[in-house]
């Protein structure tokens, strides 16, 4: 799978759904969805209701991130959106295992979130257990962040773990994404790149479909 997730946080909230006909116009197969409860990170964004009204008014697939303290309050409140994928972060759940076989139980697949000065080691005893791997290229929070050039090696040094592993999880990455770091990210092998205002939502001429033409050349979205 090759694939590009736009981050509807980074879209213009008082005209969502027009922004959700532009998307699907440009053929835009999943929407990421960042969850902030203002304590893991100094931020707040998308309550359920929210993403309630966009799942009812949308088609394209929906790929949660809890960035959260104590993820497993939210998982019941957003697994009733039935998102394809929810993420949490491997730092913030007292019992991993448990929390992945929660989100399991509902019918959506897992997926594992890391921040940037996170040891990849952390993730490997979950590696047989996940559907996706969340790699943050910045840390959770806020858009416009300068990429974080280190987690290259991270990513490198899980691809080399995942050979050990028959469970293979995509791969996503998720900060400051645009067409001079996925050149980077793209020889080592990523699955889902997450785009928001360095690609998508800004202010250059042209539509999304133009804004997202370059990157899907590169990538080769399939």
């Amino acid at each position: 799978m090759k694939m590009i997730a736009a981050s509807i946080m980074c879209a213009d909230s008082l005209h969502l759904a027009d922004e959700l006909r532009a998307l699907e116009k440009a053929k835009v197969k999943m929407l990421h969805c960042d969850v902030m409860d203002g304590v893991f990170v100094a931020n707040t964004a998308m309550g359920a209701y929210v993403l309630q009204d966009i799942k009812n008014n949308t088609d394209m697939l929906l790929d949660v991130h809890l960035a959260t303290v104590n993820p497993d309050e939210f998982v019941d409140l957003y697994a009733a959106i039935k998102p394809a994928y929810m993420s949490f972060h491997v730092e913030n759940s007292p019992d991993v295992a448990a929390t992945i076989s929660h989100i399991r139980s509902l019918g959506i697949k897992p997926s594992i979130a890391i921040s940037p000065e996170t040891a990849i080691e952390k993730i490997y005893p979950f590696l047989d257990e996940v559907d996706m791997v969340l790699m943050m290229t910045v840390n959770p929070g806020f858009a416009g962040q300068k990429f974080q050039r280190h987690v290259l090696e991270k990513i490198q040094q899980l691809k080399k773990e995942l050979e050990n592993h028959t469970n293979k999880p995509l791969i996503e990455v998720d900060g400051n994404i645009f067409e001079e770091t996925v050149r980077l990210l793209e020889p080592i092998g990523v699955d889902i790149y997450v785009v928001g205002t360095a690609a998508l939502f800004n202010d250059k001429t042209g539509s999304y479909t133009e804004k997202l033409a370059l990157l899907r050349e590169i990538i080769k979205e399939r």
